[in-house]
């Protein structure tokens, strides 16, 4: 057991799979005052495992070793459930290795969950960098409950990296599903509609590296039809469901490498 007595403000969850240099990187942009928040780093079988004193520099962090590499779903998913059984805490924040956070960004999110009880997940605008070649675009969405429920049916309004939840809503509505795999966190953000209000601030509070070789860009295809199953199986609107249909097969047409060029200038 580790906090159960003193409650947090949030537990920071991080799955890691070989990037110890990423997750160094991200770990020194969070800022908050360290009695009042925890990191778990979850290992999913990394090659060479997480050295928690290694890594921790000044902060409140606990590493999860999984001795063999299970994929981020279970990852999450056991880090969830340490939290449950381990921390009094009342939001949980998610961040990837090599992402970087505004220094204001937990003092921000935090302060917002606090005064704004009925929400149950919020999330920022962001910026994606491509450190290599210096290409970047801002993520733009939505911001409103509303405006987000009808967004989602088209795309995932939600930057994972950026989100904070409270911790009694994501247990309560059962963890990230393990029969979306490539789009478990887009399931989740659905399921988490069902419980609660929704958010997204405007400010860029999260900036997230452009990987080229990452799962979400080699696997593009696979990801928008499984997107397309949450839409399937989440929405209650059909005919937002159609119109999500004629929009997923518009973006199988459109090639890899002219993604970034379209979502610079939509961010503009």
């Amino acid at each position: 057991m580790e906090n159960k007595e003193q409650e947090l403000d949030f537990c920071l969850l991080i799955p890691c799979y070989n990037n110890r240099e990423g997750l160094i990187h991200s770990l020194s942009s969070v800022k908050y005052p360290p009695n009042r928040f925890m990191v778990l780093v979850v290992d999913d079988g990394s090659a060479e495992p997480i050295n928690e004193e290694e890594i921790a520099n000044q902060l409140p962090v606990k590493v999860l070793r999984l001795e063999k590499n299970l994929g981020i779903t279970s990852a999450l998913n056991t880090g969830l459930r340490w939290i449950e059984h381990n921390l009094f805490v009342k939001y949980i924040a998610r961040l990837d290795c090599g992402d970087t956070c505004d220094p204001e960004r937990f003092h921000i999110q935090v302060s917002y969950m606090d005064a704004h009880p009925g929400v149950v997940l919020a999330g920022s605008w962001c910026l994606f960098a491509d450190r290599n070649s210096g290409d970047s675009y801002v993520y733009k969405t939505p911001t409103t409950d509303r405006a987000i429920r009808r967004a989602m049916y088209y795309r995932n309004v939600f930057i994972h990296p950026t989100v904070i939840f409270r911790k009694d809503a994501v247990l309560g509505a059962g963890l990230y599903p393990m029969n979306f795999e490539l789009a478990e966190d887009y399931a989740l953000f659905w399921k988490l509609m069902g419980v609660g209000l929704t958010f997204v601030d405007r400010r860029l509070l999260v900036t997230t590296r452009i990987e080229k070789t990452g799962i979400s860009f080699k696997n593009r295809g696979k990801q928008l039809i499984v997107r397309q199953k949450v839409v399937n199986y989440y929405g209650r609107n059909p005919f937002l469901k159609v119109i999500a249909i004629i929009r997923l097969g518009i973006l199988f047409l459109v090639p890899k490498q002219l993604l970034l060029p379209l979502k610079n200038l939509k961010g503009r």
